[in-house]
């Protein structure tokens, strides 16, 4: 059976070297790589996975532990995350939260089946997170942060500016003319929803408009909470002029009832979401919104993961900038031109 050692003797390097080309082929220089390629192809070595993993403790797999695997927002970070973990010799294992945890995404961790994790799921609280965190399992939280008080040499952050865009969101209604505003908000222990409302009403603020008379619906961040918002927007007496969803997904939600209520967008009111998820752009009226880079997340959390995984500790957290997104549903003028863009078609 051909060994490590053969490959390293044909390729004339150490068998570190050779081990680097199959687990880190990027700490590696091109000409070294190539050359231990050719020689594992000629000697048709394939390596023992599960003897290395018990020799060095390592899986070349990272997971990333999610609420769930159904939202939109999830497909283009995991792309993120998968693209730049197979550059780096990485598995990336997606799972989601069962009711045990223990049974679900953190046996993951509890088992030492992973090198390191990625963690978007809100329902880990931070002191099972710092449970688990060490130098040979490092973790990012991805769009979040610790509980105040707690911290980590292992563990980093990923997220998006969201109080910067509730901020871009306001400031876009505001240059549109309208003065009467409803917020839909996320649950009410959304860090998310919370920061995206502070930004918001920031921006009212400074524009002299009195926050504490704009309304705020909290629901579930999906398409039937942000109908049910909606419908309980209707029963009171503000006449909202627009309204900003704190997610697209209930943003599309409001919609849908304001075209039941035969209620004009953006006519008789404006509608605004956050994320920019690719339905967005599909729904009548096409959805102004906050573009989040859920892709350039997943990139930056990988990379941050890898820089841990190298034995770095202590990494800054990294806050990834947002941008508005105008369309049809804010902005009458869009509205006209989306119609002649049809005709045309």
């Amino acid at each position: 059976m051909t060994t490590v050692r053969d490959v390293a003797k044909l390729a004339q390097v150490s068998v570190s070297t050779v081990s680097l080309v199959l687990r880190q082929p990027h700490r590696v220089s091109e000409a070294t790589r190539e050359r231990v390629q050719e020689a594992i192809e000629q000697l048709q070595y394939r390596p023992n996975g599960t003897a290395r993993d018990l020799r060095v403790r390592k899986t070349n797999t990272v997971a990333i532990l999610l609420h769930n695997l159904s939202g939109p927002f999830y497909s283009e970070l995991i792309r993120g995350v998968e693209e730049i973990g197979e550059a780096l010799g990485y598995t990336t294992l997606a799972a989601g939260c069962a009711k045990n945890q223990e049974q679900g995404s953190l046996r993951l961790l509890h088992e030492g089946r992973v090198d390191g994790a990625i963690v978007l799921d809100p329902t880990i609280d931070s002191p099972v997170l710092l449970q688990y965190a060490r130098q040979s399992l490092p973790i990012v939280v991805l769009d979040r942060r610790l509980s105040d008080g707690l911290q980590s040499a292992y563990i980093t952050a990923v997220g998006s500016d969201h109080e910067s865009g509730g901020y871009l969101a306001a400031q876009h209604l505001l240059s549109q003319g309208y003065r009467r505003f409803a917020f839909i908000a996320g649950p009410v222990d959304s860090e998310h929803s919370h920061l995206r409302q502070l930004g918001f009403f920031r921006a009212l603020q400074e524009a002299s408009i009195d926050t504490a008379a704009v309304p705020v619906v909290h629901s579930d961040f999906t398409e039937p909470g942000g109908m049910r918002a909606m419908r309980t927007l209707l029963k009171s007496e503000w006449p909202a002029q627009a309204i900003f969803a704190a997610n697209d997904e209930m943003a599309i939600g409001v919609l849908q009832v304001l075209e039941e209520q035969q209620v004009n967008v953006p006519g008789d009111v404006a509608v605004m979401g956050f994320d920019d998820i690719r339905l967005a752009r599909y729904v009548v009226p096409p959805l102004s919104t906050i573009h989040q880079p859920m892709y350039e997340l997943g990139v930056a959390a990988m990379k941050q993961l890898q820089r841990a995984l190298s034995g770095k500790t202590n990494i800054p957290a990294e806050v990834l900038p947002v941008k508005l997104v105008p369309r049809a549903s804010t902005t009458d003028n869009l509205l006209k031109k989306a119609g002649d863009e049809s005709h045309v078609s």
